[in-house]
C-alpha cells in the first residue's frame, strides 16, 4: 500500500468562534506520487483547505497529517519550516518577486530551506544550473530570457518560472493553486503536461486545484469540495 502524504480525520475549521465552520471533512488521503485533482467553486473552502495542508493555519478539530507530521502539533514557527522544507506551492497570482530575474525567483525558496539546497547539493548539480534545468524541462531555454526581470515575461512564460521555482528542491507534495486560470485551451493542456513529468522525475505528489473540471480528466484521481466538505458556509 502506498504511504499517505496527507490524512485528515474529521477534520473542521472556522475563521471565528462564534461563525459556522467553513470545512468539515470526515476522511481524505492523498497518496506518495499521486496526482490529485481537486475541484469546487469559488466558496467550497478549497482556499482553506490549501491554507491548512500548507501550515498556514491549524484546524480547531480532528486530525491532519502532512507527510506523518501531525500539523496541530507544530507551532507557528515550526510549521513555516516545515512548509519551507517539504511544500512547493504554485500560487494563482504566481507571487513572483518582480525586481529579481527569472533565475533568481526560481532560486528563493533554497533561501529558506536547507533541506532543499542539501538536495540540490546531492544531484552534485550549483545551484543556477539547476533552476536553469527546471526551466528548460519547462519550455523555458532562452538565456536571454532567463536574465530578465519577470516583470518582462508573458503571463505564460511567468506561470512556467513559478512552477520551476516550486519543484526546486523536489519538494515532495506540490500544491498548484488554480494555476492555469489565465492560460487558453491549448496552454493549459501544455503546462499540465509539463507538470506532470517533473513531478514524476523528482517523486513529487501533485494536487492541483482548479474550478475548472475539464482539466481532471488525466489525473489519477478526482475530488469535488462539494463531495468532502459538508460545511455550508462560505469562505470569510
Amino acid at each position: 500500500m502506498s504511504q499517505a502524504v496527507v490524512e485528515a480525520h474529521k477534520l473542521t475549521f472556522r475563521w471565528q468562534p462564534d461563525h459556522a465552520d467553513v470545512l468539515n471533512i470526515e476522511d481524505l488521503r492523498v497518496d506518495s506520487g499521486e496526482k490529485l485533482f481537486l475541484v469546487g467553486h469559488s466558496g467550497s473552502g478549497k482556499s482553506t483547505l490549501l491554507s491548512l495542508l500548507a501550515g498556514v493555519i491549524v484546524p480547531q478539530t480532528g486530525r491532519l497529517s502532512v507527510l506523518g507530521q501531525d500539523m496541530h502539533k507544530l507551532r507557528s514557527a515550526q510549521r513555516d519550516h516545515f512548509r519551507a522544507d517539504h511544500v512547493g506551492f504554485i500560487f494563482q497570482m504566481f507571487n513572483l518577486i518582480p525586481y529579481l530575474s527569472v533565475v533568481d525567483n526560481v532560486l528563493l525558496p533554497l533561501r529558506f530551506s536547507s533541506s532543499r539546497r542539501q538536495h540540490v547539493a546531492a544531484l552534485d548539480h550549483d545551484e543556477h544550473l539547476e533552476a536553469r534545468r527546471l526551466l528548460d524541462h519547462l519550455g523555458l531555454n532562452d538565456p536571454a530570457l532567463l536574465e530578465r526581470p519577470v516583470t518582462e515575461l508573458s503571463v505564460g512564460q511567468q506561470q512556467r518560472v513559478a512552477a520551476a521555482r516550486s519543484l526546486i528542491g523536489a519538494p515532495q507534495l506540490l500544491i498548484a493553486d488554480e494555476p492555469t486560470s489565465a492560460l487558453d485551451p491549448h496552454h493549459r493542456q501544455t503546462f499540465i503536461e509539463l507538470l506532470f513529468r517533473e513531478c514524476e522525475e523528482q517523486g513529487s505528489t501533485l494536487l492541483f486545484v482548479s474550478h475548472d473540471h475539464s482539466l481532471g480528466q488525466r489525473f489519477d484521481r478526482q475530488l469535488d469540495m462539494a463531495d468532502i466538505n459538508t460545511a455550508t458556509q462560505e469562505d470569510q
